[in-house]
């Protein structure tokens, strides 16, 4: 053998381990071969994954995040159909709900007359009281004995928390859908500790709407005592009342509805504050709740909402005395003072409540189309009130400010909405219209009324705020039918298209070539 070169040493070759036979085959299976030591004598650790959260109660096995009790999989299931089906998680419970409505209205009892009720009317009265619209082709007062108008009070009820809940729900299922950094910053202006706990959004959305129906009907009954009610009339009223009004749902009891009350403020008043509060929205009321003092905290959800609904309360307010203040069927058979107090009424009713102590049928025509143009508007998101929303509004406004400016990015309150944002709010106004445009069409087939009577009502129902011109117990069947589904798609159909639209993402690998196409 040679020996080794001078400067260099030999190094020394480690000898290779051979695995027996056998034990590759056994690794790629999952496990090790009796024969194998350094395998054999390792314990896997059944500890779970620590990003995994365990469900208190759960099991505690290697997999404590399944979940084994009802109600977790009943939240777990919730969950889920608000993650992947916000669409029909919305369909299916307003569905079930007006199901369960109509079957009580049907019943005998429901009725004053102690017969049952004809199925367009009682299947039109169960989808206006659980859309919280409040059209009716019956009067509520003198049609419904007192066991029905208690079903539609908990109608009202349950319609009212199935929207700020199931908006809520699908607003945060949205809000799952971005990034890390963009899950972390809504959960922290959120106010929750995860985003995932439902049932603590539940209650307090249940909560909310309980108190604030509570101190309405606390204004409401001195006043109803004072109109001579026995104590258990008055009580009944003055819950009704305040469910209707907090929910924006439009129904009212009194004989002879609000007209007799229009020069009282004691009456007036309450409707005009409990419905601002119902419709601005549940997200809206907590966050100003919870940062009371310091508005510089609140959201820029909640900034763009109040600032857009004052705006347009003042604007209705204002349109309504220019049209209306000499007109001698409506503010113009009223004092100065009752003309003030029904225009501020205007402002807000046009958009959500629909409660109005003036003939709306005795309105001059661009009353009308103001008040569509309200009505179309809407509320708050998450709220009771309907329409495209007024942050919907609010964006495309100033999405049409930026680009007259030349800005680049559509800023606001010292934040930066998103494009994502814009293309969605126009997807929404656009179906909107576009469902409107369809009814309004089939309508006029069906009547001979004009295009103002036609689109204000049918507005009133895709915006679920039921001013009526009076033409809606006289429609016939099958235009009732068309409100009917325009109210339930009005209700249903703005928040299951966002919240579906946004949670639709595709990413393509391929982009086509830009071009611009003349605009204007």
């Amino acid at each position: 053998m040679a020996p080794a070169r001078k400067g260099r040493q030999q190094r020394a070759r480690t000898p290779r381990l051979r695995p027996q036979p056998g034990a590759t085959r056994s690794l790629m299976r999952g496990r090790a071969p009796a024969s194998s030591p350094a395998l054999s004598e390792e314990t896997l650790s059944p500890q779970p994954s620590p990003i995994v959260r365990q469900i208190p109660g759960g099991p505690s096995g290697p997999h404590p995040q399944v979940p084994t009790s009802r109600m977790q999989r009943v939240r777990a299931w919730l969950s889920r159909q608000a993650r992947y089906s916000p669409a029909r998680l919305a369909l299916g419970t307003f569905a079930l709900i007006i199901g369960v409505v109509t079957a009580l209205l049907m019943l005998p009892i429901s009725s004053s007359s102690d017969t049952s009720a004809p199925f367009v009317d009682v299947l039109f009265t169960a989808v206006s009281a659980v859309c919280v619209t409040g059209l009716t082709t019956v009067d509520t007062a003198t049609y419904w004995s007192p066991f029905g108008q208690a079903v539609i009070a908990a109608g009202i009820v349950v319609g009212g928390l199935g929207v700020m809940t199931l908006a809520s729900i699908l607003g945060f299922a949205v809000s799952r859908h971005l990034g890390l950094t963009q899950r972390m910053l809504a959960t922290q202006e959120a106010g929750t500790g995860a985003m995932g706990q439902i049932s603590t959004l539940l209650k307090a959305v249940i909560a909310t709407s309980l108190s604030m129906q509570a101190l309405l009907a606390a204004m409401f009954l001195p006043r109803f005592l004072a109109m001579g009610f026995d104590p258990v009339r008055a009580l009944w009223d003055a819950v009704f009342m305040a469910i209707s009004v907090f929910n924006n749902a439009g129904f009212v009891i009194l004989p002879g509805g609000l007209a007799p009350h229009v020069t009282d403020w004691w009456m007036l008043i309450p409707i005009i504050l409990g419905t601002t509060v119902g419709a601005i929205g549940f997200p809206v009321i907590m966050d100003v709740a919870k940062n009371l003092r310091t508005p510089r905290r609140w959201r820029l959800h909640t900034k763009l909402t109040l600032s857009t609904y004052l705006i347009l309360a003042f604007v209705g307010a204002l349109a309504m005395a220019l049209t209306e203040w000499h007109n001698p069927t409506t503010l113009g058979a009223i004092d100065t003072p009752s003309k003030i107090l029904n225009a501020m009424l205007a402002g807000v009713n046009s958009r959500s409540s629909g409660l109005s102590a003036l003939d709306v049928g005795a309105m001059h025509s661009q009353t009308h189309f103001v008040q569509d143009i309200l009505m179309m508007i809407g509320g708050g998101s998450a709220s009771t009130a309907g329409g495209v929303k007024v942050t919907t509004f609010a964006v495309l406004v100033l999405a049409v400010i930026a680009e007259a400016r030349g800005d680049r990015d559509i800023e606001t309150f010292g934040r930066r909405i998103p494009t994502s944002t814009i293309r969605l709010s126009v997807a929404v106004s656009l179906l909107g219209l576009a469902l409107v445009a369809i009814s309004v069409v089939l309508l006029m087939s069906m009547t001979d009324y004009t295009l103002d009577i036609i689109l204000f009502e049918t507005v009133s129902a895709f915006a679920t705020v039921g001013l009526s011109t009076g033409i809606t117990p006289i429609l016939p069947v099958g235009a009732k039918y068309v409100l009917i589904v325009l109210m339930f798609a009005g209700r249903t159909g703005s928040m299951t298209v966002a919240a579906a639209l946004a949670l639709r993402q595709r990413s393509r690998v391929i982009r086509m070539p830009e071009e611009q196409p003349i605009i204007g």
